[in-house]
């Protein structure tokens, strides 16, 4: 038996998330009905290093799973890639040791969020950004995530539908916040997310943009622990797994 860690980039525009779900198009079902195949009807169990919502895209979710099969990494490769439809595909395989955990092992993850700040649609960007038309203070934005920097008790930001138990204590690394043009790109980088953490705090972000807060509220809404404090959760369509790390990264 040997132990397979994969890469995969998928956009997630036309999947019910990530999640196998019955008589829905799902990540995880697409990728255990591939390997189903190349195991002549065998099931093999995926897990993942996270779960993406209905719409979420991932340029480096990551996967592993067991094998009886021995064959070259390449091979795995080029196999799944045949058999996955084309919103999906495997960046990377590699053998790993048997203790490694997709899931348990993670050190670090990376979300991206992107906002397409005009007052015009694009029809070619509204599955992939979020359209914003409202004029942004970018300086206010990138002062306010300065606040998000550290390991925090991120209650207000997570969803209150979230099935998280114990501490909702994370620590971020780095977030930040570019333009370029009219496209506004949001980098997250901690030691792990809570559910919808990154589109509650987009959401806040982009009041603080438009001066409906100020950006030293952050400390204040972090302090107070109370998701009611903030506003709706941003669309999916922006949000991006980008990268997860490990120890042997």
């Amino acid at each position: 038996m040997v132990r397979l860690k994969c890469i995969i980039n998928y956009d997630g525009s036309q999947f019910s998330g990530f999640q196998i779900q019955p008589n829905k198009r799902t990540i995880h079902g697409s990728l255990e009905k591939a390997l189903l195949k190349m195991h002549k009807g065998e099931h093999v169990r995926i897990i993942a290093s996270g779960r993406t919502d209905t719409g979420v895209h991932a340029k480096g979710q990551v996967i592993h799973f067991d094998s009886s099969y021995d064959i070259p990494v390449l091979n795995w490769k080029q196999a799944l890639n045949t058999l996955l439809p084309d919103d999906l595909y495997i960046q990377e395989v590699k053998v790993v040791p048997d203790i490694f955990h997709a899931r348990f092992d993670v050190m670090e993850k990376e979300y991206r969020y992107y906002v397409w700040n005009e007052k015009e649609a694009d029809v070619f960007k509204r599955n992939y950004f979020y359209q914003f038309p409202y004029s942004l203070n970018i300086e206010a934005m990138q002062e306010a995530c300065r606040y998000l920097v550290g390991t925090h008790d991120f209650t207000t930001f997570s969803s209150a539908k979230a099935t998280t138990k114990g501490s909702k204590e994370r620590t971020i690394y780095k977030a930040s916040c570019t333009e370029r043009g009219s496209e506004i790109e949001f980098i997250f980088r901690g030691s792990g997310f809570l559910y919808n953490m990154v589109r509650i705090i987009i959401g806040v972000l982009l009041d603080i943009g438009q001066e409906r807060r100020k950006p030293s509220d952050i400390e204040n809404l972090l302090e107070n622990k109370d998701r009611r404090l903030v506003g709706e959760t941003v669309p999916p369509q922006g949000l991006y797994l980008w990268e997860v790390k490990y120890r042997e990264d």
